[in-house]
Formats: C-alpha cells, sequence, structure tokens
C-alpha cells in the first residue's frame, strides 16, 4: 500500500468524499477552537491571527484545487502549523486532523515518520506548557497518533473492497450490455433468417412460377394466353398478399380462412394438377407455428416438383398420429443425387430453410431420392393436441383427394413410406417431393443436407 485513500487520486466515490469533508471540517473546526482565545483577547497574543489566516487560506487553496504531487503545499501547511504550535501550545488538536493529512497525501514510508515528528512536536509544545511534561501529555499524542494510523488503514481496507466491488459491478454491466447486443444481434439474425424464409417459400416460389407461366404464354394460344395470363394475375395478387402478411409475422393468407389438411390440399391441387392429397388420422388442432411451417414445407416440395421433377404422379400425405404429425410428399420423377450441389455451383436453400422450420419445432426431416426413381421427402413434429392451436379446429374433409381423377391412389399412398406407412407393392421406395427440384443441397435420410435446395 503505497499511501491510504482518504485523497488518493481518481477516487471519486461518494463515501470517500464525505471523509474528506469530514477531515476538512474537522480541521477547519480545531483551527477555529485553537484560534478562538486570541479572537476573545483571553489567551496568547492577538499576533497568531495573522499566521492562522494564512494557514486556513494555504490550506483551502491546496482542497479546492488540489495537485498530482501535493508536497509543496503539505509541506507549507505543516510549516505553518509548527509556527502557531510555537506560538500557542492550544494548536496542538490541530494534529490530529494532519495526521489523516499526512496519509492521504504521503507514501506509507514518508507518512508514519512524518506523524511520528508532529507528536513529538506536539509533546514538546506540551512540555512548555504550564505544569511541565507529564505522562498524560505523552500518552494523549501517542494515542491520537495510533489511533490515526490504525483509523487510516482500516479506510484503506475498506477503499479495496470498495474498489474491488466497484469493478465487479462494472464487469457485470459490462457483461449486461454485451448480453443485451448479443441478444440484439441474435434477434436480428433470427428475424432475417425467419424473412429468408418466408421470401423464398413464398415470393420467390410465385416469381418462379410467374415467370413460367409468362413464358407459356408467349406461344401459347389466344385463348390459353388468356387463361396463363389470369394465373398471372392471380398468382402475384396471393404473392402480395403473402409478402403483407409475413412482413407483419401474420397468419399466412391460406390458413386464415381454412383448416390445415384443407390448406394443403388447395395448395396441392393448384400447384401439381392431378396430385394427390391423403389424410391419415384424425385431424386435431395445432399451433400456429406448426400449421405454417407444414404448409411452406409442402409449397417448397411441390414447387420444386412443378419445375424440375417432370414426374407422372405425385402425392402429398398428412397423417395424424399419436403425439405427432407427420407430412411426406412423393413424386416418382426425374430424382436426383442426395448430397450433391447444382451443376452450376450456386448455393440453394430449399431444403436448408424446410430443416430449420422443422428443426425449430423439435421435429426431423428426412430426404431420399434417386436419379430416375424420384424423390420423398417425409417432416415428423411432435405436438400436444390443442395446446396453441388457433381457434376453430380442422374441419372434416375427405381421406383422399385426388385433384386428378386419373391419379393412382396406390401410388399416392406410398407418399407415407418414411413415416412408417406400406407402399403399393409395384411402388419403389420414394422420397419427398420437395428435394426433387433443386439437386442442390438435398440429404439422403437419417443424414445433415449438406446443401439446400433452392
Amino acid at each position: 500500500m503505497s499511501r491510504t485513500p482518504l485523497s488518493p487520486p481518481g477516487a471519486d466515490m461518494p463515501s470517500l468524499r464525505l471523509v474528506r469533508l469530514a477531515l476538512h471540517g474537522s480541521f477547519y473546526v480545531l483551527l477555529a477552537v485553537a484560534a478562538a482565545p486570541a479572537v476573545a483577547g483571553t489567551g496568547p497574543s492577538s499576533v497568531v491571527l495573522f499566521p492562522v489566516t494564512v494557514l486556513a487560506a494555504v490550506y483551502g487553496l491546496g482542497v479546492v484545487r488540489p495537485t498530482a504531487r501535493p508536497g509543496l503545499w503539505l509541506t507549507a501547511v505543516t510549516a505553518l502549523w509548527l509556527l502557531l504550535l510555537a506560538m500557542d501550545h492550544g494548536f496542538s488538536y490541530v494534529a490530529f486532523p494532519l495526521f489523516f493529512l499526512f496519509q492521504g497525501a504521503l507514501p506509507v514510508r514518508w507518512a508514519h515518520p512524518a506523524i511520528a515528528a508532529a507528536t513529538a512536536a506536539v509533546v514538546a509544545a506540551q512540555a512548555g506548557a504550564p505544569g511541565g511534561l507529564t505522562a498524560a501529555k505523552v500518552i494523549g499524542p501517542a494515542a491520537g497518533a495510533a489511533v490515526a494510523i490504525l483509523t487510516g488503514y482500516g479506510y484503506a481496507a475498506l477503499y479495496r473492497e470498495s474498489r474491488k466491488r466497484q469493478q465487479l459491478i462494472d464487469d457485470l454491466l459490462r457483461t449486461r450490455d454485451e448480453l443485451a447486443a448479443a441478444q440484439r444481434e441474435a434477434g436480428r439474425l433470427a428475424e432475417r433468417q425467419r424473412l429468408a424464409r418466408e421470401i423464398h417459400d413464398t415470393l420467390a416460389q410465385g416469381l418462379s412460377s410467374i415467370v413460367l407461366l409468362a413464358r407459356a404464354a408467349e406461344t401459347a394460344a389466344p385463348v390459353t394466353a388468356r387463361e396463363h395470363v389470369r394465373e398471372i394475375g392471380l398468382t402475384a395478387s396471393d404473392n402480395l398478399a403473402e409478402a403483407r402478411r409475413f412482413v407483419q409475422a401474420l397468419t399466412p393468407p391460406a390458413l386464415e380462412d381454412a383448416p390445415l389438411p384443407e390448406a394443403l390440399r388447395r395448395v396441392t391441387a393448384r400447384t401439381v394438377p392431378g396430385a394427390v392429397f391423403r389424410l391419415d388420422g384424425d385431424p386435431c388442432a395445432l399451433p400456429m407455428e406448426t400449421e405454417v411451417a407444414l404448409l411452406r414445407l409442402t409449397q417448397e416440395a411441390l414447387a420444386n416438383v412443378a419445375r424440375h421433377a417432370h414426374a407422372d404422379r405425385t402425392a402429398v400425405t398428412l397423417a395424424f398420429l399419436d403425439g405427432q404429425v407427420t407430412l411426406d410428399v412423393y413424386d416418382d420423377g426425374a430424382g436426383f443425387t442426395p448430397g450433391d450441389g447444382p451443376a452450376d455451383g450456386r448455393r440453394t436453400f430449399g431444403l436448408h430453410g424446410m430443416r430449420e422450420r422443422i428443426a425449430a419445432l423439435g421435429g426431423t426431416l428426412t430426404v431420399e431420392s434417386a436419379p430416375g426413381e424420384g424423390t420423398a421427402i417425409a417432416a415428423t413434429v411432435p405436438v400436444d393436441p390443442g395446446a396453441g392451436a388457433r381457434p376453430g379446429g380442422p374441419a372434416a374433409l375427405p381421406r383422399e383427394t385426388p385433384a386428378d381423377p386419373g391419379a393412382c391412389p396406390e401410388e399416392a399412398r406410398s407418399g407415407g413410406i418414411l413415416s412408417g406407412r406400406e407402399p403399393a407393392a409395384s411402388s419403389p421406395p420414394r422420397r419427398s417431393a420437395a428435394t426433387t427440384a433443386e439437386s442442390g443441397g438435398a440429404e439422403p435420410a437419417a443424414t445433415t443436407p449438406k446443401g439446400a435446395a433452392a
């Protein structure tokens, strides 16, 4: 310890400010008490009033304008006090606040000798007073010096403890700020990922459909071209509604006026004409997050089938089982090699977005495919029926709804192979339609995707 913290540089703690004010106040009070007899004319000559005034001014100057090296100021204060002590032993009491001043302004190796010298000066002044030197005149100043030193050490210990606590508080505040910043960044990234998934599963798919319809309308007969133009208008309107809702994190339009099975049936019939939608089990109300995830997965899967699979048969199977809901999408189209990215090397997002959606709900996503053998994708999500479900619940729907009377129910059932249901004997094991599209990013069953479909 180089010095006690009665007035350390940079110390500005409220408790220390109070201690310093008490120290300075006691100095002026004791100085006034010692000078009072001279002012009243009952004590020493009024000559002492001039050095008293000078001492008070010098001391006050050092308090108001402290310096990093107070040696000159402390020397001046001590010299003036010694002068007053020589003129009147009554100024012995001023030594007590000076003891603390020495400890606060000087290193320990100088503070203790200074206190000892001041104590000796007080004893010498008391020895010259009436009655001469007595034991009490020695013990009193010595005891005062000892108390001052011990008190200084006590304040030093309190100061160190206060500094440690202040550092701990500063660390906690800094950690809190860093945590808040990290949470804000995590929230920003989560929102960006949400928007990326929504844009990919809604606007991107819709715009892709519009492009395909526009190209078809260019070479189609007038009647067919008008149908394509009307379809373009409907798709654009749907995309606009989707955009307005996902920006505001609202319910997708497809789920606003229909339960999940009916919404999936409509999406299936509209996206891939001739596809079969199958419902297994008794429908129950699901949390909105689960319904949105399954709807988006179906939209992405069927959009990929329409663009890339060139499939003759497509089936979507929604099954309500005990404690879980499964969604299987199957097509007998071109298929692809799981794990291979697009030939042009571009990054894709489809499977990655699908897996993120399902994983966020605690579910699993499984993909199987092979060139020329079609694709199947299966999602399994654990659910607590009715927990957090939106009002209204699902309506009763036909168990199997072919969008085209010529669609084959046997092939439709093969969409459930990844959920544990047996496919028709004539159907080879397939995976789910969603990943036929953008072969980049598909992944084999029970493996983590190495890339993402577009």
